[in-house]
């Protein structure tokens, strides 16, 4: 009893009031999605429901608060150290100033954000309902013995019902236009001002509140039916029986349990066991399990922001949307959903033909005509108004006009399958029948003209009356075309050869231009204007080439019927395009989540397949009912989404969740984190599976990455440092929240990451590095020095052997020679031996010499001072002066080089002192960073080019001179002219000369031998 008791309170609980729908469709003409129990959402009984400015949805279920971003539905915990009183939540409320406050069971509570608050109620704990006043004061009512009423305001908290005027507890409060504030209780309708208390009687407790249609107020009584209180009297309110529009509901056939009213007028009534009923303009529609509801028993209603109206039943949640295209079906009156035609009179009335009879629709009602209304036997087909408005259709069985609510068969015309039919001023009418084109006038047949006759085996798809210009535009379905007919015969045909669209003519259309558009199924919309044609297709913007119809609106934008939706072409587009071919239009295209039935191909063989009604609303049949759009009155959600980051996770564990929406300046992430995740959400409720993002990591990704309906992305292996993660969103009509979210992420580094740890390394490295140069440098220079030494033994003992073999030998061939002469009486025979002994002397002089170059390597490291000491030594044996010139700090050369410069130096001082007839010579060393630079030169009679080249025959000093300067990868250029005197120059690389160069880095050591050659 207890259980059963607690039910009947949940029951009774106040609902909150909402925007709008647009009152004149009924339930079944909105989008409805469901949530239900049975498909796995698991929010329990939906109690109360509300929306908090950030865009999220809050419910109020046996299992606790839940929040809802119209995909995800999160259970909300409070802070730890926070708890809510008790975990059935009875009622919500949002206040003007963004507060949560929360109704349970067990007491009232408020969540501003960041910390949950509890606050006391006298007597009983259990919240009723929640209400805010224009003067923003909070009213909150409980169930008890009695029921309080208490308005909480800055100043304190003033409760009203202490002996029990309000029985056990007040249901709901509304506060009507003029500020008057009702409570609907259990001892029935109470005024609480102005004034003083009023008790207006009821005979049974009361449930709901909401404003009446001409602003009276509405009253709901618990499981019964609707009261209304008008000149301070509560009279009946009756509700029409959608089934028959003259009867009324019964009170126990409402079975009322809440009450919204949208802004535009229309009333949504949630039963106790009878799913939803929907009021506007005087006509009723019910919503119930079999239509799809989540339950019969409706426990909350409420409309967000948007305009959608959400229901909460012991089965789930339901949500209704506007479209903005609507289907009229046998829901609505239709006599079938398999509709074929439809045609726009005059009078405003709309007329669609279907497979069971012939509707009417005008000023909302429907009429069905059949055969007993004199259509012959058969599906209607095509339809046609002419000028006179009569109503033409055609039947499998014949033609029939409409005529003083009849129609009346034309005898004249043979049964057959009529396509299309169309007529001009003067009373024609052309039909195009499978077999032939009919030509009527005043109820006779004029001329039956067969297809074969005009070159073609099938019948024109569509045909289309030439007012201006006389004559018939045939479009045909089989191979495709469009012919021009006039005075019995084809006068003009246009294939794709000539620019048309490929594929079958679906529809033809005169604009106001007298421009002709022709539909095609394959290759976009073709416009023939003085006998020239341009053809819109999807490379100019169109979403796909099969066009079903085209049609003009009253501000002349160009709407097309398409396999891919439904498309608007504004008419300064349109006219663009006009002007260049080439361009590309933009388009609006409406989809199957906008209520567009696609098809691949036409609905219908037969016409017309979309009109445009006096009101300017286009009619179209789809083979599923007919859809209608009104061009100036289009859902367009005109709020951008609010954009949130939800959550953090790292390494598959949650470091941050935003369920508290509590404000953090940076998320810091653990060292060494590999996978991350972020979630995030878009707050479009109107149809959240047609958000767009947009989202960007700051630090990683270079541009914007779009996606649609996805709300979760990961990155991995990101480096230390820091992020900012941010993602904006765009809803189902392109509207974009450009500011969006973002939150500061940083990744902390590994030890190993850090920059004392790099500097550590750093610095290690740097240290082997030391050592190990440090070792390189004292191998090479015992290298070097062991190469040095190598090479002067190498010397000395090529010296002694020259000196003590041969030397000695060619000495004592001399004497021999000498005594032979000394013997010899003068004459030619010892003339010549006097010669030979001279050659004999000079070849002795010059091997002692050589040997004295082989012992006088320089006996200092300075090759400065080993120069000056040598031009010092020659020029003392001669007439010239010698100058040495250094430039630049003196630098320490590798020992082999330093010999080979010397060796050259030697050469060209001892030629100039010896050959040149100078008086003055100088030597110049320049020590430069890049380059060591000797130069020798002297003011003597210069030397011929061509022994400057290649030296004197028989003599090696010039030759031998360029071998060791390639041998230490220098360069020697030696200038001479006669009487000019003589200048060499040798140039070696500091790389190569000095032992550590001043540019370079000593780690070049590790390289080799610095391209010395050993």
């Amino acid at each position: 009893m207890r259980r059963l008791a607690i039910l009947l309170c949940l029951l009774m609980s106040g609902g909150s009031s909402g925007f709008a729908l647009n009152p004149a469709l009924d339930v079944t003409q909105y989008a409805h999605t469901a949530w239900t129990v049975r498909d796995g959402f698991a929010a329990g009984n939906i109690y109360a429901i509300a929306q908090t400015p950030d865009g999220y949805l809050w419910f109020g279920t046996e299992f606790g608060l839940f929040r809802f971003d119209g995909v995800r539905s999160i259970p909300w915990q409070p802070p730890a150290g926070q708890q809510l009183p008790d975990k059935n939540i009875n009622s919500l409320l949002v206040t003007r100033e963004g507060n949560l406050w929360i109704g349970t069971f067990g007491g009232l509570a408020t969540w501003n954000g960041s910390k949950l608050s509890r606050r006391a109620l006298p007597g009983g704990q259990f919240v009723a309902s929640l209400f805010e006043d224009r003067e923003g004061t909070v009213w909150a009512s409980t169930l008890g013995n009695p029921g309080l009423l208490c308005a909480m305001r800055s100043a304190g908290m003033q409760c009203y019902g202490e002996e029990g005027a309000f029985g056990r507890a007040v249901w709901a409060l509304h506060e009507d236009r003029s500020g008057t504030l009702w409570a609907a209780a259990q001892t029935g309708l109470w005024r609480i001002r102005p004034g003083p208390p009023k008790r207006y009687a009821t005979r049974t407790e009361l449930i709901g509140l909401s404003n009446a249609d001409d602003g009276g107020l509405l009253i709901a009584m618990h499981g019964a039916g609707i009261m209304r209180l008008a000149r301070d009297r509560v009279d009946s309110y009756p509700v029409r029986d959608p089934r028959n529009p003259h009867g009324l509901l019964r009170d126990r056939e409402i079975d009322a349990n809440r009450l919204c009213r949208d802004r535009d007028g229309g009333l949504w009534i949630g039963t106790v066991e009878r799913g939803l009923i929907h009021l506007h303009h005087g006509r009723t529609d019910v919503f119930t399990k079999s239509d799809g509801l989540s339950g019969e028993v409706i426990l909350s209603v409420f409309e967000d922001r948007e305009g959608n109206v959400w229901t909460g039943s012991t089965g789930g949640l339901d949500r209704f949307r506007e479209l903005p295209v609507t289907t009229v079906s046998v829901n609505q009156g239709l006599s079938s959903d398999a509709a074929q035609s439809v045609l726009a009179a005059t009078d405003g009335s709309v007329w669609v033909g279907a497979h069971d009879g012939l509707s009417r629709w005008r000023n909302g009602q429907i009429t069905v005509f059949r055969e007993a209304s004199g259509l012959s036997g058969g599906a209607p087909e095509s339809l046609f108004q002419d000028d006179r408005g009569r109503i033409w259709v055609s039947t499998r069985h014949g033609l029939a006009s409409f005529k003083d609510g009849r129609f009346v068969a034309v005898n004249t015309i043979p049964p057959g399958e009529v396509h299309y039919i169309d007529g001009d001023g003067a009373g024609n009418l052309w039909l195009s029948e499978h077999r032939s084109l009919l030509h009527v006038l005043e109820g006779r047949l004029v001329e039956q003209i067969p297809w074969s006759e005009l070159g073609r085996e099938q019948s024109a798809e569509h045909l289309l009356c030439d007012r201006e210009h006389g004559g018939l535009w045939l479009g045909f379905w089989v191979h495709g075309g469009l012919s021009y007919f006039k005075d019995g015969r084809i006068r003009t045909l246009y294939t794709s050869a000539d620019g048309l669209g490929a594929g079958e003519i679906a529809d033809l259309l005169f604009d106001r231009d007298g421009a002709l558009w022709a539909a095609t199924e394959r290759g976009g919309l073709s416009r023939l204007k003085d006998g020239r044609i341009a053809t819109l297709t999807t490379s100019n913007g169109l979403p796909c080439n099969a066009i079903h119809w085209a049609i003009e609106d009253d501000d002349r934008s160009l709407w097309l019927y398409t396999a891919c939706g439904l498309v608007r072409i504004m008419r300064g587009e349109v006219e663009a395009w006009i002007a260049d071919a080439k361009r590309r239009v933009n388009t609006t295209v409406w989809e199957a989540a906008d209520g567009v039935r696609l098809r691949s191909t036409a609905a219908s063989a037969y016409g017309p397949r979309v009109a445009k009604s006096t009101d300017g609303k286009l009619w179209f049949v789809t083979g599923d009912g007919v859809q209608v759009v009104d061009p100036r009155h289009l859902a367009f959600n005109k709020v951008p989404p609010p954009v949130h980051i939800e959550q953090i996770v790292a390494d598959h564990k949650v470091l941050w969740e935003n369920i508290q929406r509590t404000a953090v300046s940076q998320v810091r992430l653990p060292p060494r984190t590999r996978d991350l995740q972020i979630d995030y959400t878009g707050l479009s409720l109107v149809a959240p599976e047609r958000l767009h993002f947009k989202y960007k990591l700051e630090g990683q990704d270079e541009d914007w990455r779009e996606v649609a309906d996805d709300r979760q992305v990961q990155y991995s292996n990101l480096a230390p440092g820091p992020y900012r993660f941010r993602v904006i969103a765009c809803n189902n009509s392109g509207i974009w929240n450009e500011t969006g979210d973002s939150l500061e992420l940083s990744v902390a580094p590994a030890f190993y990451q850090t920059s004392w740890f790099r500097g550590l390394v750093a610095a290690f490295s740097l240290a082997l590095l030391w050592v190990a140069y440090q070792f390189r440098l004292r191998r090479l220079q015992r290298e070097i020095q062991m190469a040095s030494e190598a090479r002067t033994n190498e010397r000395m003992r090529i010296a002694r052997e020259l000196h003590d073999s041969l030397l000695q030998t060619v000495q004592g061939l001399m004497l021999s020679l000498q005594a032979v002469s000394e013997t010899m009486s003068p004459g030619p025979a010892k003339n010549k031996l006097q010669k030979t002994l001279e050659i004999g002397d000079r070849a002795i002089l010059e091997g002692r010499q050589a040997v004295q170059d082989l012992r006088s390597a320089p006996t200092t490291s300075d090759l400065a001072q080993a120069v000056r000491a040598l031009g010092d030594e020659l020029a003392s044996c001669d007439g010239a002066t010698f100058r040495l010139v250094v430039e630049g700090p003196m630098r320490e050369l590798h020992p082999i080089v330093r010999d080979e410069i010397y060796t050259i130096a030697r050469e060209a001082l001892r030629n100039a002192f010896a050959h040149a007839c100078a008086t003055h010579i100088e030597a110049e060393i320049s020590f430069n960073e890049r380059l060591l630079r000797l130069k020798i030169r002297d003011d003597g009679k210069g030397i011929a080019p061509e022994i400057a080249e290649e030296g004197r025959p028989g003599h090696h000093g010039v030759a031998g001179m360029r071998e060791r300067a390639r041998q230490i990868g220098s360069k020697l250029i030696i200038l001479s002219g006669a009487g000019t005197g003589t200048e060499i120059e040798l140039s070696v690389p500091g790389s190569m000369a000095y032992a550590k160069s001043p540019r370079r880095s000593r780690f070049m050591l590790f390289r080799g031998n610095g391209g010395v050659k050993v």
